[in-house]
């Protein structure tokens, strides 16, 4: 019956000093070896914990998604922006090409043979209004 009888702490230090100092634990398995191995997948942590690991999960593909479509809307604002550069230049040399067709000397040159242009000043008539006396009274 000596194996039920109380044991002071004092005690059990020197009975385990008298032993060696083995311990009576197992060698405990580092975090990492477990995860290569798959055995923190049967620990009840894990089951426990299960909704909020596949929630974890689901905000990754949601993050990543985020920046592909974010380097979608960049290369979407790049193109438009590359096409209003190539329309405006467009615009701009239609409008000196324009200009420069509507120059005086280009229309003269336009102008048929039996229509020439008029080599003297412009002149304004002007007529003056007679002023009218009240006819009907």
């Amino acid at each position: 019956m000596k194996d039920n009888e109380y044991i002071d702490k004092d005690q059990s230090k020197e009975a385990s000093a008298s032993k060696g100092n083995k311990s009576t634990r197992k060698p405990r398995k580092s975090a990492f070896a477990m995860i290569l191995n798959g055995e923190f997948l049967t620990k009840g942590f894990v089951l426990d914990n299960l909704g909020y690991i596949f929630f974890l999960i689901f905000l990754l593909l949601v993050l990543v998604a985020k920046s592909y479509y974010g380097k979608q809307l960049s290369k979407d604002i790049n193109q438009a922006q590359r096409e209003v550069d190539q329309t405006t230049a467009d615009y701009v040399e239609s409008k000196a090409q324009v200009e420069e067709e509507g120059l005086r000397y280009k229309l003269v040159e336009k102008l048929d043979s039996t229509l020439k242009e008029n080599q003297n000043e412009t002149r304004v008539i002007r007529i003056k209004k007679k002023e009218t006396t009240d006819i009907e009274k």
